[in-house]
């Protein structure tokens, strides 16, 4: 005989006390796994694979729990029918509160993804892709919404103190090769500049990951994932390249040479640059360096300094 089908299936989460009382601040998913097409300013719509987390808080100190599936469903409908922006942001997450009228107060969302750019290389213009982290959150509070933009992008930090010891060694090659006599061959020197005798040393230099937090203005409409990640290289000097010619290569290290800096040079370049960003209400701003002289890295840490805002 066929199996009956049940004309009501219990729902737990409603039928049911809490075993034990109390309001909690959070409660939902993690790491859902979810493709998403993303709006950024001034750029195409494009496709992405993200994680997600969605929350939402538990005022009601009895109630058994929340209801997962319809944060997954919202989720669900963002993904197949909307776009990531910063307007779908808002309706997301004042829908996840609707969907639990008299549970919760709070939302909580944080998209995570990598996002892809085509880059030029520094001469030659041969392009190729870069993949830059991307994480998008957003938060609402009785009212408040807060939306914060991560980014991290990678470039090469070359040592001054290296540097200096460098040039040191170079000078101390020069006088034995050529004496203290005024003077020498050009037409010699030159030719000895171009051999592994003349340029003794070389600084070290290293991969470096500056991560970068901003919280988005209230008056911003739009996700300016490339503009942050333009204001960065730009103010770093040395990001790091995608197809490269020896042209490029070679502007690379002139760029390295021009642009020597510590953790703590980084980060002030890019607390300056950000400044400069009225769209920007608060920043915070790790600086990575994955040293090639040392087994431990060097870091620097800073943030806007608003009364209530980041910390470091």
């Amino acid at each position: 005989m066929p199996t009956a089908t049940p004309t009501m299936m219990p729902d737990i989460a409603n039928q049911t006390r809490a075993q034990t009382e109390g309001k909690l601040d959070w409660v939902g998913m993690s790491n859902i796994e979810m493709p998403l097409v993303v709006g950024a300013a001034n750029e195409p719509e494009r496709p992405v694979s993200a994680r997600v987390d969605a929350f939402v808080n538990l005022t009601d100190p009895k109630a058994k729990g929340i209801h997962m599936s319809r944060l997954y469903l919202l989720l669900e409908d963002l993904s197949n029918n909307d776009v990531l922006s910063h307007q779908s942001l808002r309706t997301l997450l004042h829908d996840f509160i609707d969907s639990h009228e008299g549970l919760a107060d709070q939302a909580y969302v944080k998209f995570s993804f990598d996002y892809h750019l085509r880059r030029k290389s520094l001469i030659s213009k041969k392009q190729g892709w870069k993949a830059y982290p991307v994480t998008v959150v957003g938060r609402y509070d009785n009212g408040n919404l807060q939306l914060e933009l991560s980014v991290e992008v990678p470039y090469s930090s070359t040592c001054p103190c290296s540097a200096a010891l460098a040039r040191q060694l170079i000078q101390e090659a020069f006088a034995e090769q050529f004496g203290t006599e005024q003077e020498v061959d050009a037409e010699l020197v030159h030719r000895w500049l171009g051999t592994t005798q003349g340029i003794v040393a070389t600084p070290h230099s290293q991969r470096s990951i500056a991560q970068v937090k901003v919280a988005l203005a209230e008056q911003a409409n739009e996700l300016p994932i490339i503009m942050l990640i333009d204001a960065i290289e730009d103010a770093l000097k040395t990001p790091v390249q995608a197809a490269v010619k020896r042209e490029d290569e070679q502007e690379f290290a002139r760029l390295n040479g021009q642009n020597l800096m510590f953790c703590e040079d980084a980060a002030r370049r890019l607390q300056h640059e950000l400044h400069q960003h009225a769209g920007f209400a608060d920043f915070w701003i790790r600086v990575n360096h994955y040293e090639s002289l040392h087994a431990h890295d060097a870091v620097s840490i800073t943030t806007k300094g608003i009364p209530g805002g980041f910390k470091a």
